[in-house]
């Protein structure tokens, strides 16, 4: 295939068809964003692209990959920033392409022009889709976790940060030091109260380097909360094909996607910010009541489903939903276990939300692998799951099924299925937590050993007996075969 058959913007007056709008001005970058992955470039570039052909405006992004690795950014500039989101619903596969991704840098090669690019006035949003872990953030306390290699390196090295908390840290004390005013920092990743959990890292970070600099990001910089809600799956070769044949042209790096998305936003911008209201964001006072109940309701339910389908051999999302029994199960999940611990405004229909969440779950165009839901559970699993056991246990309630949750995690740390076959396990304490899973050999010792891990299981939880007993019922269940113990809780009322 050669160049000229390439996606870029010197080719866009061929593309009308499959643009928001033909109208557009190149917007200069203000919007600076950490962690351009997949979710991003579907979600809130394209509610930024949408916001500024209803109010045009320079919010142009400049997205940053932290992992060391130039391929993201060299196949999204070798398409001038432009790329394809393949939208997959029932009613077919809508083709759009993307413009408002200006420029991609990729840490730590590009450090000098991501600081050039920190201290411009100009910018006046940094966001953030670096998933949970890559806030390195203590769980117990909330503070940055000064055991991290990456943070003890950047507290050595400060001017040559390469995680969250030391590039905001550097960038923020680079323009107090000038003058500039500070950046407002836009959490999108799905932590309970994200913005002001990122604040906290943030803060005690600067604290060991400066206690002025950390007092002065405590009452200069604004760190909205935001939920964001959109299914967005790895990027397959029946991706890229579905963009070539729209397009007519290769696109290396499209985006699938289902239709769904929801966007809410602590309004708090003091620079400024893209309307993103004229793109059906929704702009609030109090963003926490809609971010906990997608995290209980969507990203603990989804949890659910990846280990129990990791163990039972369902390799899709709306595989898994389509078996009856799991599907029964995850219902009365909702209904009876999550919804009752849900405090939302009277405008906020929850069983409308659950009948929804089921139907999004069934969408067979979008492959969203069990596998990649499954990753970093030992990060997903306390805000999506813990939490919610928590309020139950509180208010002398069952946790039946979020304890099959629980138990489903565990034994899916052994790394096989109920028919033997292995996979891989990506979790930051992969080590530590399946050499307790590998090595425990009963029920009995597997729990006892998880629930003693407390950068995991608070003192409140791990010191339930009716926690306790309900995970080893659980545990006991899928000894049988996972499918035989998803029939069974299926079945509870």
């Amino acid at each position: 295939m050669t160049d000229t058959l390439q996606l870029s913007r010197a080719r866009l007056d061929d593309l009308r068809g499959h643009l928001l709008s033909p109208d557009w001005r190149e917007p200069e970058i203000g919007i600076v964003h950490l962690g351009i992955g997949n979710f991003h470039r579907a979600h809130h570039a394209l509610y930024t692209e949408e916001a500024m052909l209803a109010q045009p405006g320079d919010w142009g992004i400049c997205g940053v990959t932290l992992q060391g690795d130039v391929s993201k950014r060299d196949a999204l500039m070798a398409q001038d920033g432009l790329y394809s989101v393949v939208e997959r619903g029932p009613a077919g596969v809508r083709v759009t392409v993307a413009r408002a991704l200006r420029e991609v840098l990729a840490m730590p090669f590009d450090r000098a022009r991501l600081f050039e690019l920190l201290a411009d006035e100009r910018v006046k949003i940094v966001s953030l889709t670096v998933t949970e872990k890559g806030y390195c953030r203590e769980a117990q306390t909330g503070d940055a976790d000064f055991s991290h290699p990456g943070v003890a390196r950047d507290l050595a090295h400060p001017n040559e940060p390469s995680t969250v908390p030391g590039i905001l840290t550097a960038a923020l004390r680079a323009r107090r030091d000038a003058g500039t005013p500070p950046f407002t920092v836009l959490s999108c990743d799905n932590l309970s109260n994200n913005g002001a959990a990122l604040r906290q890292v943030v803060c005690s970070y600067a604290s060991r380097l400066d206690e002025g600099l950390s007092a002065w990001i405590a009452e200069q910089v604004a760190f909205p909360s935001t939920m964001v809600d959109r299914i967005v799956p790895a990027t397959t070769e029946a991706d890229r094909e579905a963009a070539r044949a729209a397009l007519g042209l290769v696109d290396g790096v499209p985006v699938p996607c289902e239709p769904f998305r929801q966007w809410v936003i602590e309004d708090r911008f003091p620079a400024g910010r893209p309307a993103w209201e004229t793109a059906g964001a929704q702009l609030v006072d109090d963003v926490e009541p809609f971010e906990i109940a997608k995290l209980r309701m969507l990203n603990a339910t989804h949890s659910t489903l990846a280990y129990l389908s990791m163990l039972a051999g369902f390799e899709t999302i709306s595989d898994a939903i389509a078996y009856a029994p799991l599907r029964a199960m995850i219902h009365g999940m909702m209904t009876h276990e999550i919804a009752p611990t849900l405090n939302v405004p009277a405008s906020f229909d929850l069983l409308a939300y659950r009948d929804a969440l089921l139907e999004r779950y069934s969408n067979t165009a979008l492959k969203h692998r069990c596998a990649q839901i499954a990753m970093d559970g030992s990060q997903k699993m306390p805000p999506r799951i813990f939490s919610t056991m928590e309020a139950r246990l509180a208010a002398g309630q069952s946790i039946e099924r979020l304890a099959l949750a629980v138990a489903a995690w565990f034994v899916f740390l052994r790394g096989r299925s109920d028919s033997g076959e292995r996979y891989g396990i990506n979790d930051p304490l992969v080590d530590r937590l399946t050499q307790i899973a590998g090595t425990a050999d009963t029920a009995e010792r597997l729990t006892a050993e998880m629930l003693a891990q407390r950068d995991l299981f608070p003192e409140s939880l791990a010191g339930s007996d009716a926690l306790r007993d309900a995970v080893l019922r659980a545990l006991e269940a899928l000894q049988g075969g996972t499918r035989q113990a998803i029939d069974l809780y299926g079945r509870l009322v």
